[in-house]
């Protein structure tokens, strides 16, 4: 309901220059807010800016100063033919026109000179800012020429002289006019800061039968303008309709049978992806809030949809469409469209199969954070191309994970041997859902397959260790061995069983019941070991590399139990 009407958009207005009916000007009024560099232009409506490659090309009723006044910040090579392009398609669409304000418009710009832009009326910081015009008799009611009626039905006359052409529209399939360029999409990470476009022929190898522009791909201009209306406002930072995940700039919405249920299936969505995720205006009250908090929480319990709200489950279809920067044009990572039962189902799926103890901290984490833990440095910018827009696609639909997931975790856990909760959590979700592999939520003594006991045997000596030498060592077992001895155990544990021994030792005479508790879980460790196989093969698959960070996650963390959870020493138990 808050979408521009046909034929406008929302742009960043920087200055206000009000006119008086004799075209002199009475007022030039700074829009911006905030203070020296950081000050913003507010977003306006006016007629929909025309898209600009390498050529000369003025917008209609406001434009940057460039155009409009013939000023500029730089060198401005080419200010006085935009300058002159502007004067020249407003004096030609406003002759004849007995509206005040257009008049005055049209008087201004007959009788402006670059020369005339000096202080104080004029400032420098105006230059190069995108600049609209008001009438003085309505500037207090902060009414712009572009609201006025007779502007309004200028801009429908003059805004499709254009487009050429009448086809079948492959949206619609009505007949009408058909867009020559489609309006740009602002707010995609990554891309343009102009825009970029999804259909585009701008080189004759993308052409088609003599066709040119928009002919090859025939929408017309009213879809195109509803579809590039509808994702500007989507992409939006504060619409509460996209979500930022890795390289792809994901936009959701939800076709529901009443907006109160669109904008609550869209605010439950946006929180589960992640939970710090603005909700809209719509649902942003506390006692909604408080609604939606609770059927999130009994959507991560497990609950069916149809117990928490049947009309979520039968009644909303959601749309999740994941873009991504592509040279000037943008490329489409995944569109899903399914029942908002179905997504709720698959999420918990996920959940279930993300699931580990110990958990990690605080909230549900967002899915950026589990990405974070795939890049170099942690940063965004650095997550592998495709994967982010790939797992998530998986996540909603249901699918497999994509294998590059696990592949990328095992490059990242033996490049730094950080082995956290994130990292394991994503390692255990492949291998159930890719391997068909039973992983376990927390550490299972029972286990026997090969990499998970290597992974607990090698957190075993890394505990030995600490246990030898004390907490502050310069470099653990882990931080020198993990790479070699989870990707080919036969080349580190002899070395780490011939160092065990010898910190063994230490700890013995420190402490004798915790050396035999020690030695008590290797022996465990390793009678569950195949006596038929070798414990310690060349090498290990990537599945069974999992399985060894899997086991290690664990059996680390038991030893971080509390000690009212610890197993009395053996000196304890034989008293």
């Amino acid at each position: 309901p808050n979408a521009p009407p046909y034929g406008f958009a929302a742009e960043k207005i920087g200055f206000l220059i009000s006119l008086n009916a004799d075209g002199a000007v009475a007022h030039v009024i700074d829009l911006r807010e905030g203070k020296g560099a950081k000050k913003a232009a507010p977003l306006m409506l006016a007629p929909q800016g025309v898209k600009r490659t390498v050529g000369i090309a003025p917008n209609f009723l406001w434009d940057k100063t460039a155009y409009v006044l013939g000023v500029t910040a730089g060198p401005g090579h080419r200010t006085a033919d935009e300058h002159a392009a502007f004067v020249k398609r407003h004096l030609e669409a406003l002759a004849g026109q007995a509206d005040p304000g257009l008049s005055a418009l049209a008087v201004f710009l007959a009788h402006w000179t670059p020369a005339q832009f000096v202080p104080p009326v004029w400032s420098d910081e105006m230059k190069d800012q995108n600049v609209a015009f008001t009438y003085e008799p309505e500037r207090q009611a902060f009414r712009t020429l572009q609201d006025r009626p007779a502007a309004r039905a200028l801009w429908r006359r003059v805004g499709a002289e254009g487009e050429r052409g009448v086809a079948i529209c492959l949206v619609t399939g009505e007949t009408g006019p058909v867009a020559r360029l489609h309006p740009a999409i602002k707010g995609v990470w990554g891309a343009q800061m102009a825009g970029a476009s999804i259909v585009s022929f701008n080189l004759d190898a993308f052409t088609s039968y003599g066709h040119e522009q928009g002919d090859n791909a025939p929408v017309s201009v009213a879809a195109a303008f509803a579809y590039t209306t509808a994702l500007n406002r989507f992409l939006e930072r504060d619409s509460g309709h996209r979500l930022q995940i890795g390289d792809a700039s994901t936009v959701f919405w939800a076709d529901a049978s009443n907006a109160k249920l669109s904008d609550e299936a869209v605010a439950i969505l946006a929180a589960l992806l992640d939970p710090s995720a603005a909700r809209p205006d719509a649902v942003n009250q506390a006692s909604e809030a408080a609604k939606i908090g609770a059927k999130l929480d009994m959507i991560r319990q497990g609950k069916p949809l149809a117990e928490i709200d049947p009309a979520l489950e039968k009644d909303v279809r959601l749309h999740v469409l994941a873009l991504a920067p592509n040279a000037a044009r943008l490329s489409i990572r995944f569109y899903l469209e399914d029942d908002f039962g179905v997504i709720a189902a698959n999420y918990r799926r996920y959940l279930d199969d993300m699931r580990i103890h110990p958990p990690p901290r605080g909230p549900p984490p967002a899915l950026w954070k589990y990405l974070a833990e795939t890049a170099v440095l942690g940063k965004r910018e650095n997550v592998p191309p495709n994967l982010a827009g790939e797992w998530l696609r998986a996540i909603l639909a249901g699918t497999r994970y994509p294998q590059t997931l696990l592949a990328t975790i095992l490059m990242r856990l033996r490049a730094d041997g950080e082995v956290s909760d994130l990292r394991v959590s994503m390692l255990k979700a492949v291998l159930i859902r890719n391997f068909n592999q039973e992983a376990p939520v927390a550490l299972d003594p029972n286990n026997r397959d090969k990499g998970y006991l290597l992974g607990r045997l090698f957190a075993v000596y890394e505990h030995v260790q600490s246990a030898a030498l004390g907490p502050r060592v310069n470099a653990t077992v882990k931080d020198k061995f993990y790479a070699s001895a989870s990707a080919q155990p036969r080349k580190v544990f002899a070395l780490l069983e011939h160092g065990s021994a010898n910190h063994l030792s230490k700890v013995g005479k420190a402490s004798p019941g915790r050396k035999v508790n020690l030695e008590k879980q290797v022996g465990a460790i390793m009678d569950l070991m195949d006596p038929a196989n070798d414990p310690f093969p060349a090498a290990l698959g990537a599945e069974q590399q999992a399985l060894f960070g899997l086991g290690y996650y664990h059996q680390r963390n038991d030893f971080f139990r509390s000690k009212s959870q610890e197993p009395p020493a053996a000196e304890d138990t034989a008293q």
